[in-house]
């Protein structure tokens, strides 16, 4: 079943993640013919799908990647990651704060 709103879907996958981690798959396509990207997270009896032609949902794509990998290959986050999830969440305010702030000096031409 197709998920609209990608916080719900990122909680449900990992709530589904949770319950059954051996059984549980992660894949992310790209379809080029209509410009969309669909996740997938199923364990053969749910699967959840989230699909997005915006290009601003990339970094909820990454968030979400940086956090399924590492579970999936390890079973549990690294240290480093947990503070990388972290970050992760709150670098899109951070970045958009910072981009107002200085922006690129002008050159002088002489």
């Amino acid at each position: 079943m197709y998920v609209e709103d990608f916080e719900a879907f990122y909680e449900q996958s990992v709530a589904l993640y949770q319950a059954n981690p051996l059984a549980t798959r992660y894949t992310i396509k790209f379809r080029h013919s209509e410009g969309k990207v669909v996740l997938k997270v199923t364990d053969d009896r749910t699967c959840l799908k989230f699909k997005t032609d915006q290009q601003v949902d990339l970094r909820k794509i990454e968030r979400i990647t940086t956090i399924f990998f590492p579970l999936m290959a390890c079973g549990e986050l690294p240290a480093e990651g947990q503070d990388a999830a972290a970050t992760a969440q709150q670098a899109p305010a951070a970045a958009a704060a910072q981009a107002g702030a200085g922006g690129k000096k002008a050159r002088r031409r002489g």
